[in-house]
């Protein structure tokens, strides 16, 4: 086993010693993919913000570029499927954040109550739940948090919220 693995290493070395490889890490098709990384990088780490300020055309216009650089990224040639792998990443990502927005405007979240911040810090030290709780007001309206103590986390991702 550690033969094939001194083997595998020897052989990665050798290619990065190779001028295509170094071709390649001064080139557009390496450089263009890193930089977009931060655009499915910069989703994630918004996933623990609150749906409330997620913009859904924003969200869908993403979703959309990140599938036309897909097809982009896997037509041209040489095929670039680091770039295709940044964009697959991406509209899965936002995705997620668009099931979070239409959750929240038009789904169960859209007539929730929010906790006060006391009630949240002492329910869990590992992690703090969602501020979001089903109301049960005849009236739709936005009810006193400490009427539902029972009620269900709507938190569909199940994310800590620092």
């Amino acid at each position: 086993m550690m033969e094939a693995v001194a083997a595998l290493w020897r052989r990665a070395v050798a290619t990065m010693k190779t001028k295509e490889f170094r071709d390649y890490l001064t080139s557009t098709h390496f450089w263009g993919p890193v930089a977009n990384w931060g655009l499915p990088l910069a989703t994630l780490n918004d996933m623990r913000a609150p749906p409330d300020i997620i913009s859904g055309r924003m969200t869908t216009a993403l979703i959309f570029y990140s599938l036309a650089f897909m097809r982009f990224a896997y037509r041209v040639q040489p095929r670039n499927l680091l770039l295709m792998a940044c964009h697959g990443t991406n509209v899965v990502v936002q995705s997620i954040q668009a099931g979070r927005y239409l959750i929240y405007h038009y789904g169960s979240g859209a007539t929730t109550a929010t906790v006060d911040t006391a009630t949240a810090a002492t329910a869990c030290t590992v992690c703090a739940p969602s501020t979001n709780f089903i109301t049960t007001a005849a009236d739709d309206s936005v009810a006193d948090a400490n009427d539902y103590k029972d009620a269900i986390d709507l938190d569909p991702l199940m994310l800590c919220h620092d």
